[in-house]
């Protein structure tokens, strides 16, 4: 058995490690809105392993929470995220570290497609590669009019293959390709009219955009939004004979709920809803 002095030594051991590593992404929450803020910009906000878990844990530790109603993701600095940080991708790491990497990114998508509430990208800058992948991950993307997104890779001599899966079911394939063939960057405007990105507002109009979509979304029974979201996702591989059947239970399950009963009654009665927020 460890000595009392021994604990405690190894106690003050960890907490001087907790104080030492920098924090890489922030979470804040204030009216439902939660926020992780990607907070690395010697960097250029990359997403090294480590800022990947802090991303990852942020959203996972307090998307449960009941008074969440969506998810800003979101940077310090000009830029997004310049994609993974190309020094933990170098030889001398060997392929097991490059798969890790690779994985961990892959996880943390998977953490933005099943969470609860709606995840919105809040971009006001770059975003590359693995950055460019995490927009195109989200729910919603809002974006000033000074952002631009690539899929560099292929100048590194590094394909952008796993951005490209992402950046290819939110944009054309002709589009996609051009973004990962070139490696040549697209703008705003042209984000928005190849469908990577939900709207495009001036820079000094972006917080108050992000901030009227959240109102919006917390206007919504919780469950309702949650039980939405999942289908949506769900349907989007099937066919549509499928998509449909699926659909219709879907809807059935729907009308079942505390807040799905609520919301018809109110309409029927001619008042606003009052949600119960309980599944």
């Amino acid at each position: 058995m460890l000595s009392t002095s021994t604990r405690s030594f190894r106690l003050l051991c960890q907490l001087g490690v907790a104080i030492g590593r920098r924090t890489l992404s922030t979470f804040t929450q204030q009216d439902g809105v939660g926020t992780v803020l990607l907070d690395n910009e010697k960097t250029r906000n990359s997403l090294s392993l480590d800022m990947m878990n802090s991303i990852l844990r942020n959203i996972v530790e307090n998307q449960n929470n009941p008074e969440l109603r969506s998810i800003v993701l979101t940077a310090k600095g000009r830029v997004f995220s310049a994609g993974h940080n190309l020094k933990e991708l170098t030889p001398e790491h060997g392929s097991e570290a490059h798969l890790q990497v690779f994985r961990k990114c892959s996880e943390l998508i998977d953490a933005i497609r099943s969470a609860p509430v709606p995840v919105i990208a809040k971009v006001d800058g770059l975003a590359a590669a693995a950055g460019c992948q995490l927009v195109a991950s989200c729910d919603i993307a809002v974006c000033s009019d000074t952002s631009s997104f690539s899929t560099p890779g292929a100048s590194f001599g590094i394909f952008c293959s796993t951005p490209g899966v992402a950046v290819v079911r939110a944009v054309p394939r002709m589009k996609a390709a051009y973004m990962l063939l070139t490696g040549l960057p697209i703008d705003a405007k042209e984000a928005l009219d190849a469908g990577l990105v939900s709207k495009v507002v001036p820079q000094d109009r972006l917080d108050d955009e992000v901030t009227k979509i959240c109102h919006a979304i917390a206007s919504k029974s919780r469950p309702v939004i949650e039980l939405g979201k999942r289908f949506f996702y769900e349907q989007l591989p099937l066919d549509v004979k499928t998509a449909y059947a699926r659909g219709e239970q879907v809807m059935v399950d729907n009308l079942a709920t505390k807040d799905g009963c609520e919301g018809i009654r109110s309409f029927v009665e001619k008042r606003k809803p009052k949600w119960s927020h309980e599944g």
